[in-house]
């Protein structure tokens, strides 16, 4: 847990020194005026946090501070400390299934320039490092720089990875990746897809058809939508467009370091209502780190020295 505090802190630093800390410096006055609602009401929505989730995050903030009669700043950040966090705590997404084979495929889905394959490094060095057998699949075949990205990720961390040649069936290299993690015993496999855009809806069809393959395998599937944490609210439209011809289970946030915004993490939980499972909070292979609503709001309202 004290590792997955540190790599949070590390990754919310810029949001900490941005819009949030001139939110924490409104909770230093003595007391709460309606112009300080005001204020906070526009640095959320600068945080890019939204209209929508800051509506309803100050609503519930509010609500409590009328019934528990709370006008000192300290008394009214904690209240919107906790209700950021019952905001950010989304349940698991039905559907995902569990296996009694102990196996998991994950399947990576995500527009071009997120960061996925690095992420995918991530992940896979995550696994391998607890002990687990993990196999990657090369299945982003519309470009062969995608393909020799992975394998080289694969070389770094000791991973295997199955590719064919660039223009190849994605559907073909999911078939062969899952019946090579049969033969090799993979415990987990971990599938790149193509960068599509979320208005090609050609291309979402073709990742459907990689679901629907990957489906058959026994094991636990999950598939992780890779957001960018610097494209802020073009993220939601992104997480919705790919929600809906995969079945998204889990986000797993990019570049959170390099956002000073980073309220897009409450808009996609509030919003989507689905979780954010990991993090990427900085450039080299072990800044990955599990998400923890708790971890990531004490985070961001920590006091800059």
């Amino acid at each position: 847990m004290q590792d997955i505090v540190r790599k949070t802190e590390q990754g919310v630093s810029r949001s900490r020194e941005g819009f949030f800390s001139r939110i924490t410096g409104l909770f230093n006055r003595t007391r709460i005026e309606e112009s300080t609602w005001d204020e906070l009401e526009e640095l959320l929505i600068s945080a890019d946090v939204g209209m929508e989730t800051t509506g309803k995050l100050l609503d519930r903030v509010r609500k409590r501070a009328r019934d528990e009669k709370l006008v000192e700043g300290s008394l009214v950040r904690t209240a919107l400390k906790e209700e950021m966090t019952r905001l950010l705590d989304v349940p698991a997404r039905a559907g995902v299934g569990i296996s009694a084979t102990g196996k998991k495929v994950i399947l990576m889905v995500g527009v071009n320039g997120t960061g996925k394959t690095t992420s995918i490094a991530k992940l896979a060095s995550e696994y391998k490092n607890s002990g687990k057998k993990v196999l990657l699949g090369a299945a982003d075949t519309f470009r062969a720089a995608a393909i020799d990205q992975l394998k080289m990720w694969g070389e770094r961390v000791g991973v295997d990875v199955v590719a064919h040649q660039p223009g190849a069936d994605p559907g073909a290299v999911v078939f062969d990746t899952l019946d090579a993690a049969r033969s090799r015993g993979a415990d987990v496999i971990i599938i790149d897809t193509a960068g599509r855009l979320q208005t090609k809806h050609n291309l979402m069809d073709e990742l459907k058809k990689i679901r629907k393959v990957s489906g058959k395998y026994d094991a636990e599937h999950e598939v992780l939508l890779v957001i960018d944490a610097t494209t802020g609210q073009n993220g939601l439209s992104q997480a919705r467009s790919f929600t809906e011809a995969t079945d998204v289970s889990g986000i797993l946030l990019s570049k959170l370091d390099g956002t000073a915004r980073g309220g897009i993490v409450l808009a996609i939980c509030d919003q989507l209502q689905i979780p954010i499972k990991y993090m990427g909070v900085g450039e080299q292979i072990g800044d990955i780190a599990p998400f923890d609503p708790a971890s990531f709001v004490n985070a961001i309202f920590e006091e800059v020295a």
